[in-house]
């Protein structure tokens, strides 16, 4: 007696290969396109930022790169306005010959000089009158001066220096003490 039943009756069906399902795959693409759209998004945004910033410093490094040289042609620039400062109004009157093609000389050269140094960015400031700023000038003394406001530039020792927005050499000044408050600043409304 030969049972043959047939095993293929009770066994489920063997499929060559399962087929992904199609939704899956296309979810899988989508996230995988996002996750690659991100990437370079970000990365373009890296680039620019890269670019922005080496602009910057190329700018600076333009405006800023003479600093240290500017630091140190100052002390000649102070010593071009002390020599001609020091002469006298009535010398300078009665000058003439070799003497006043001298001063002559020396005051042309230290216009020219501030003239350079204004061409390239460095300016001199010149704060006599104005309110002390400590960003700018450096307090060496004060003195009582009653006929301007308290905290008022009235005496420049030293001249201050900028080269762009910074400072290159703070003005040492003197500084008014006891005198009347300074007016505080009011805005108007517009009318």
């Amino acid at each position: 007696m030969t049972d043959e039943t047939p095993i293929a009756e009770n066994a489920p069906e063997a499929s060559p290969a399962a087929e992904p399902d199609p939704f899956a795959v296309l979810q899988n693409l989508q996230k995988e396109n996002g996750d690659l759209k991100d990437r370079l998004l970000r990365t373009l945004a890296d680039q620019e930022n890269l670019r922005r910033r080496t602009e910057r410093e190329v700018a600076d490094a333009r405006v800023y790169g003479v600093t240290s040289l500017a630091r140190d042609l100052l002390s000649l620039a102070d010593n071009l306005a002390r020599a001609i400062e020091t002469i006298p109004a009535e010398v300078l009157a009665r000058a003439d010959g070799p003497f006043k093609a001298l001063i002559e000389g020396v005051d042309l050269s230290a216009k020219d000089f501030l003239s350079i140094l204004n061409r390239h960015g460095i300016k001199k400031l010149d704060p006599k009158g104005q309110k002390f700023d400590p960003n700018l000038h450096q307090a060496m003394f004060e003195a009582p001066d009653p006929s301007v406001p308290s905290g008022t530039v009235t005496e420049v020792m030293q001249s201050g220096w900028t080269i762009g927005d910074r400072v290159l050499r703070p003005a040492m000044v003197g500084v008014s003490k006891g005198g009347p408050k300074a007016a505080p600043k009011t805005e108007t409304a517009g009318v």
